[in-house]
């Protein structure tokens, strides 16, 4: 086992405070939080159960996903006609612009804070 797996692998959670175990060899039954999404599940207010850990070729630092038991992972709340209309209104607020109040048909670029249309006219002014 190479030495950045042995610094990565604690099962018995004496060195970090919860198992660990190195970067895609978590055991059965354990999940992250995205893999409990793609199967529709969410953690529903377990406490973490473990951890997958690596090292960061580049920063030296160490890299941490936590892990959630499956078994007690509880099904995704669907969701109700009131979170799809808070949510279309503030995607709507998102592609507004401030400056001309147009629907941009996308997501207004924070750096800039208005859409394309005005950035070319402020850019003609300049000019």
């Amino acid at each position: 086992m190479p030495a950045a797996y042995a610094k990565c692998f604690d099962p018995s959670g004496a060195r970090y405070g919860v198992p660990t175990y190195p970067w895609r060899m978590a055991p059965d039954g354990y999940a992250t939080r995205r893999q409990l999404r793609a199967r529709g599940l969410r953690p529903g207010g377990q406490p973490i159960a473990a951890q997958l850990m690596r090292f960061n070729r580049r920063t030296g630092g160490p890299r941490v996903a936590y892990l959630y038991r499956e078994e007690l992972a509880l099904p995704v709340r669907p969701m109700t006609s009131r979170k799809w209309g808070a949510l279309a209104l503030a995607m709507l607020a998102r592609r507004t612009c401030p400056r001309c109040r147009l629907d941009a048909g996308y997501c207004i670029p924070r750096s800039y804070g208005i859409c394309g249309t005005c950035i070319a006219i402020e850019e003609q002014r300049t000019a």
